[in-house]
């Protein structure tokens, strides 16, 4: 890792109010994406995998409603570097000669598709595009099977059902394993929406300790922590704003941390909770990778990192130039997409939950 992203102290040690609350701490790691060129022996959302060129790039083969109008991968990352060269020069041309003769390029591709008319290859199966890739060595949370020491996350970059979200893959594979790499893996046609285009980013991975949310906690303990009383009886310095509200101020600032991670408790808010099980064993599946639309927001810019603070706190941001949102990925309604495994076997079919 090249950089580093360091969470501040919380404004109130939790347990010392709510000793309760101690055997419910779980470990999480924050993954820091944060844009860049990562390589395919790096950690990274959105960079090229360790893929080997013997072995089939994976596609999506179910049907898609692909109308052959969406803009394609291509024309979402081209129009995200010209946004970002006119972030850094607003003087500057609003085309210059390369993105132009690029622009053209797709344009014409885009149009003999368009041309051939039905089916749209949208309907045929569809290269998924790569999400994460996550190295045991970066990321010691994991728990790969047998010899694997890499987790490959990729996704269909077509709404599916339910709730509208795109299908996601994992892949377990030994990096010592790995001798030729594929190059150039296959691109999409379209994209149902340009937030399902991971922005290449590398990681920079921080060991956290969460709490549950509050609608995960015990009745009994709900009610405490919902208990302004308490907080004033242990002295802590909590914004009087917070009286009516209490538990707001636990799930906003000492609970769950938002943004992208490996394990840690479930960011709960659209939903009441929702146990996964595996459908195999049955076994209750636990948190592996969240997949968050921001770091963090305007009622959690306590959780960015001090490195990212002055930005936090900067009002006004140019499209798609948001501190908050170096991926690119927008989920839901800019929400989080939560992957679940079996905790028995992680061979067992994984699941996901938007939250």
């Amino acid at each position: 890792m090249v950089f580093v992203r360091t969470t501040p102290p919380r404004l109130v040690d939790v347990t010392a109010v709510f000793p309760e609350l101690a055997p419910l701490a779980r470990a999480a790691i924050r993954l820091h994406p944060r844009a860049g060129s990562p390589l395919v022996r790096d950690s990274s959302v959105g960079g090229p995998l360790l893929w080997p060129v013997e072995e089939p790039w994976p596609h999506c083969e179910a049907m898609h409603s692909g109308t052959g109008r969406c803009k394609s991968p291509a024309d979402i990352r081209l129009e995200r570097c010209r946004q970002a060269r006119l972030h850094r020069d607003p003087q500057g041309p609003h085309y210059t000669p390369e993105e132009t003769a690029i622009q053209a390029r797709n344009a014409a591709t885009f149009m003999e598709r368009l041309d051939a008319g039905p089916p749209w290859p949208a309907e045929s199966p569809v290269p998924m595009l790569p999400v994460a890739q996550l190295y045991v060595r970066d990321v010691p949370l994991l728990r790969p099977p047998g010899k694997a020491d890499v987790l490959q996350v990729l996704w269909c970059p077509y709404d599916h059902e339910p709730y509208a979200k795109p299908a996601t893959a994992l892949f377990w594979r030994s990096a010592a394993e790995v001798g030729d790499v594929m190059a150039v893996p296959p691109d999409p046609y379209e994209a149902d929406w340009d937030g399902y285009v991971p922005e290449p980013c590398l990681l920079a991975p921080e060991a956290i300790t969460e709490y549950p949310h509050s609608l995960d906690l015990s009745p009994e303990m709900r009610l405490a922590v919902g208990d302004w009383s308490r907080w004033q009886a242990a002295g802590v310095a909590v914004d009087s704003s917070y009286a009516d509200y209490p538990a707001q101020f636990y799930d906003g600032n000492l609970a769950v941390a938002p943004g992208w991670k490996v394990g840690g408790w479930p960011p709960w808010g659209r939903t009441d909770p929702y146990p996964r099980y595996c459908s195999v064993c049955e076994v209750q599946m636990v948190p592996l990778l969240t997949i968050a639309s921001f770091e963090w927001d305007y009622g959690k810019r306590g959780w960015a990192p001090h490195e990212d603070e002055a930005a936090a706190y900067t009002a006004g941001h140019r499209v798609g130039q948001n501190p908050a949102q170096p991926t690119k990925v927008e989920v839901g309604s800019t929400d989080n997409m939560q992957l679940y495994v079996c905790p028995a076997s992680p061979g067992h079919p994984h699941t996901d939950l938007i939250q």
